[in-house]
């Protein structure tokens, strides 16, 4: 990746006028499900783009709608991997981890990985060009929280040895490695916190709760709730997540600490089987399977940070959101088959 050597930060575009509005931006993780919704958010307000992917789970079909596009560019790289002549870039994302437990835990190693050493090799990327970081960490560094809401002094309740620590503890040794870096002067690196996103583009076998149910539902198959359904978790739609991570990304001035983006609408995991099966009119029936290790039994962020330091907080309702994903999910063919993309 790039070398030891330091590198000025370069000027951001953060409303002074000054610098360029154009800037040029790498997503790693850009034919993911969140990376193919930001790399067409960041066309939009005008950027260049380069998308990376190792396409281990991301589909270049999440990106279709943009590969004709002329500021945009596709690299396939696997960021555990050093990349050789990387590109001089302002800003990095780095989304690029599998995020559902069917999908992390396949490869656990390559998992913790990719959270370890490609979150190094792209921080050492940023500080060869002098780039602005942005870190997608999540609300599993909360593990089966104690705390509730969950804010961001909450240092969790995480098992290292468990099958989803790959994952978890991937994720908290990323933002060690970011929060190092920013202390050392070398990046400006932020990190935020991603609790349950939802819409459309996600994939049909992610085993995730909302594409879970819908798929299910759509099929006429019965609808799988883990555990007793008494758990909880916070749904925040993608239009509005993505808004956040790039809000925290233009803030001219470093928070230094990480930020939670997520819908505090806590919601139990049966009530939404039963809003999905009447939003779809399915005659699905319900049953119950045994709730996997580790498991968390609440999620729901306190979004007071976001709130002071970025004026975000989430605007779509959960049915309102529900309402595109069913839509997408039934014009994407069969359920069970991978989804298609749509237009940005």
């Amino acid at each position: 990746m790039a070398s030891q050597r330091r590198a000025a930060p370069r000027r951001q575009d953060d409303g002074g006028g000054a610098a360029p509005a154009r800037r040029r931006v790498l997503v790693a993780g850009g034919a993911g499900f969140l990376g193919g919704h930001l790399c067409a958010l960041l066309l939009r307000q005008g950027h260049e783009v380069i998308a990376l992917d190792s396409l281990q789970t991301g589909l270049m079909a999440n990106l279709a709608p943009l590969l004709e596009h002329p500021r945009f560019r596709f690299i396939h790289h696997d960021i555990c991997d050093r990349l050789h002549d990387a590109p001089s870039v302002d800003q990095v994302f780095n989304l690029a981890c599998p995020a559902s437990p069917p999908q992390y835990q396949a490869d656990p190693v390559h998992t913790m990985l990719t959270n370890v050493l490609g979150t190094h090799n792209l921080l050492e990327l940023a500080a060869g060009c002098g780039a602005r970081f942005l870190q997608a960490s999540t609300s599993e560094v909360y593990g089966d929280p104690e705390q509730h809401p969950q804010t961001e002094a909450y240092r969790g309740h995480v098992s290292p040895t468990g099958p989803r620590a790959c994952y978890d503890e991937g994720k908290r040794a990323a933002e060690t490695l970011c929060f190092d870096m920013l202390r050392l002067g070398r990046v400006d690196a932020r990190v935020v916190r991603i609790f349950n996103t939802y819409g459309p583009r996600m994939r049909a076998d992610d085993g995730r709760i909302v594409s879970n149910f819908i798929c299910q539902a759509l099929a006429g198959e019965p609808l799988t709730i883990y555990g007793s359904g008494t758990q909880t978790r916070s749904f925040c739609f993608v239009s509005d997540l993505i808004r956040g991570m790039a809000a925290l990304m233009a803030l001219p001035d470093n928070p230094r600490e990480p930020v939670n983006l997520g819908n505090p609408g806590e919601r139990s995991i049966a009530e939404i089987a039963e809003l999905v099966r009447s939003m779809t009119n399915s005659a699905s029936r319900i049953v119950h399977r045994p709730l996997p290790v580790d498991d968390p039994r609440r999620r729901c962020p306190d979004i007071g940070r976001a709130r002071a330091l970025l004026g975000w907080q989430p605007e779509v309702a959960l049915e309102d959101g529900l309402r595109p994903t069913i839509a997408w999910f039934a014009g994407a063919g069969a359920p069970k088959r991978l989804p298609a993309a749509a237009a940005p």
